[in-house]
């Protein structure tokens, strides 16, 4: 017998905006960066190129605010990785979602991502996004390495770097285009990313509640502990 299902809010404002400006962002990176690098001709070279240039600076701005309000807010949690029930959730991926097994790891406030989740997510905020950051501001920046000292660089290894960073953020982007018709419906996990709400099973959602219910009346003790003193 099936679970009813309840709509409960699970992204916040901020977090829907991140994900559709970095995918806006990475888009216009991926579709400037390959015509710099000749692989087509569609805006223009001098073109392509200031609008690559004024893209990435303003993803790293973007990314150090992103960074700043999970450390901020406490949601650096949601990245944690953990071994416990990942190679079950690599199975379902691979064998039960097509058997129409349920999902080994269902969504919660406090785990909005399942293991194999947290493991890419942390991958590609980690790890590849800084890596073509950095490597994208030091290509940018390649006229003032001998002002900042930093003439031992090779721009050939760096320009390498980046581009082979930017075709694994590109298989990246493919593969979590596909993870997202993956829902109970092909458009679900799409419209909670717009909406901020996801269709949860009732136990899950009773579980939140229960969560959200105990930390409004801590909140509550707090905030006459504080007046009392």
């Amino acid at each position: 017998m099936s679970q009813q299902m309840v709509k409960t809010y699970l992204f916040t404002r901020y977090e829907r905006f991140w994900h559709w400006l970095q995918m806006v962002l990475i888009f216009i990176l991926l579709l400037t960066g390959f015509e710099v690098n000749g692989f087509y001709s569609l805006l223009g070279f001098d073109t392509a190129v200031n609008i690559h240039n004024l893209t990435g600076l303003t993803w790293l701005v973007a990314f150090l605010v992103f960074v700043f309000w999970l450390f901020t807010t406490g949601e650096w949690r949601q990245y944690i990785p953990t071994t416990k029930r990942l190679f079950t959730v690599a199975l379902f991926y691979a064998y039960g979602i097509f058997k129409g097994d349920d999902h080994p790891c269902p969504k919660r406030k406090e785990a909005k991502h399942n293991p194999l989740q947290r493991l890419s997510y942390l991958g590609l905020s980690a790890t590849l996004l800084p890596v073509q950051m950095v490597t994208g501001f030091l290509y940018w920046s390649y006229n003032s390495w001998e002002a900042w000292g930093l003439n031992f660089l090779n721009l050939q290894i760096i320009a390498f770097i980046h581009i082979i960073v930017a075709f694994a953020i590109l298989q990246f982007v493919i593969v979590h285009v596909y993870m997202t018709t993956t829902g109970h419906t092909p458009f679900a996990h799409i419209i909670t990313m717009i909406t901020g709400w996801e269709d949860l099973e009732q136990d899950e959602a009773e579980e939140i509640l229960k969560v959200r219910n105990y930390k409004n009346q801590l909140e509550q003790i707090q905030k006459i502990l504080a007046e009392d003193k």
